[in-house]
């Protein structure tokens, strides 16, 4: 993690550069502050993965000398059936097209959005105050 931390440092160094460039040169405020806003992201990604990196043991791309099967293993758990991701899409594609075509739109698909969440949140919830 410490290299990809140092990648966003030097990201956000560069795009500090060009926002304050573009910003004298182009006198355009909106190009300006999504360049200073991009700045603000790179540096918080950096920031939080450098100060992960300090946390945890190094990993197989922070070893000069290490094989791509030094990095293989687990990666973690994925559902094999959830249908919950189906819901948000199209959920999220139903409100993006209110947009374009009328907001009434958005009320058939806040529900499905939200019925695709809470789904997702709660699809292995286990516990004392479980539903049935």
């Amino acid at each position: 993690m410490k290299i990809q931390g140092k990648m966003f440092v030097w990201l956000s160094v560069f795009l500090l550069v060009m926002a304050i460039v573009y910003g004298v040169w182009s006198k355009e405020p909106a190009g300006t502050t999504a360049l200073f806003l991009s700045f603000a992201l790179a540096i918080m990604i950096g920031f939080y993965l450098g100060f992960t990196a300090r946390r945890v043991d190094a990993g197989a791309q922070d070893n000069k000398e290490a094989d791509v099967a030094d990095d293989a293993g687990e990666v973690g758990f994925f559902s094999p059936h959830s249908w919950q991701p189906l819901s948000l899409a199209i959920g999220g594609a139903m409100a993006f097209l209110g947009v374009a075509v009328g907001w009434w739109l958005l009320y058939f698909s806040a529900p499905l959005i939200v019925i695709g969440l809470w789904g997702w949140v709660f699809e292995y919830y286990r516990g004392e105050n479980r539903t049935q």
